[in-house]
Formats: C-alpha cells, sequence, structure tokens
C-alpha cells in the first residue's frame, strides 16, 4: 500500500523550476455512516495517505484532504 500521494508536476508548469504538482484524488466519496437519513450529508473518500471530506450539497466546491495521523485522531475522538 502506497503511504503518501504520488505528485507528478503539471503540464501547465511548462520547463521552468516554479512548478504546480498535482496528484490524483479518487472520486469514490461515500456518504459517512454518521450522516443519517438526512439529505445534508458529509462525504469521506479513501486516499493512499488518509482520507477526503467533503460536503454532499456542493461536492463541486472541492474537499478537506486529512493525512493518516490526523484522520485516526479524529475517528477516536468521534466515536469516544
Amino acid at each position: 500500500m502506497i503511504n503518501e500521494l504520488v505528485f507528478r508536476k503539471s503540464s501547465y508548469s511548462g520547463h521552468g523550476q516554479n512548478c504546480v504538482e498535482v496528484a490524483h484524488i479518487p472520486t469514490d466519496f461515500r456518504k459517512s455512516s454518521h450522516s443519517g437519513q438526512s439529505q445534508n450529508c458529509v462525504e469521506v473518500a479513501d486516499l493512499p495517505c488518509g482520507a477526503a471530506v467533503r460536503d454532499s450539497k456542493n461536492p463541486a466546491k472541492g474537499h478537506f484532504p486529512f493525512p493518516s495521523s490526523e484522520w485516526t485522531a479524529f475517528l477516536h475522538s468521534a466515536r469516544g
């Protein structure tokens, strides 16, 4: 299993040293089991190095990625 996201130089960066790097974020977000039956849901996607969270009402507005250590600490706190 990969422990980190794999970044690559963006094709829009040209040949300079100041480049933008991108990494693939999975698109298989799923509704959180803690969202209940409401339409206002939190969605979660597994990342190679943690998890990403987004608002189901506004998925095009992006997501928040969390490293494994932070995601584990969050889950531990939420379950406690």
